[in-house]
């Protein structure tokens, strides 16, 4: 099956965007000339799983940042909310995350940029991620949308790396410990 990996930032206090959606604490960091391995990592994956808010808040960017395909989850959407320009990249899927990878799988996807607060946790509950980037953005921004949310049980974590920057991000990644597996 297509596996998930997860590469986001959040603030210092664990929120992905302001409770509005909005990201303009993340879009003032000065981080010019740092390789925080972000072309790496999108040239490890095959194409991205985001949510509707997601795809929502990156259609407001001034331009579409992705050079690969883009499939939307959503149970609200359909192909008409597509813009034209972007009808041969993005996909709305009403999957659930199994049925999505499994689907996914069967075009030859081996692995899936998983984005958004949401649907990362709902791959997470699913068991669908295999690592997970997480880069911390030296603010603090009080309330927000969270990154995770409830869990029905917990999930181990086993550090692979961590790095720092002279702008004060700080980028871990963690590898998912699957049930019953040791640490190494």
């Amino acid at each position: 099956m297509t596996t998930g990996h997860v590469f986001i930032a959040v603030s210092l206090d664990g929120f992905i965007a302001r409770a509005d959606g909005g990201l303009d604490w993340l879009m003032k960091q000065q981080t010019a000339g740092e390789d925080h391995g972000y072309d790496n990592f999108m040239a490890s994956v095959d194409g991205l799983i985001m949510g509707r808010g997601s795809f929502e808040k990156v259609l407001s960017f001034d331009d579409w940042p992705y050079h690969k395909p883009v499939v939307v989850m959503s149970r609200t959407l359909n192909d008409a909310d597509i813009p034209g320009q972007l009808r041969d990249q993005v996909q709305i899927s009403d999957l659930g995350p199994v049925e999505l990878m499994r689907e996914l799988a069967d075009r030859g996807w081996a692995r899936a940029y998983i984005d958004g607060g949401k649907v990362i946790q709902s791959f997470l509950r699913a068991g669908l991620v295999s690592d997970v980037t997480l880069t911390h953005i030296p603010i603090l921004i009080g309330t927000g949308l969270p990154l995770f949310g409830g869990l029905d049980r917990d999930i181990d974590l086993d550090h692979l790396e961590t790095r720092s920057f002279p702008s004060g991000l700080v980028s871990s990644t963690y590898r998912i410990r699957r049930t019953g597996e040791r640490t190494t």
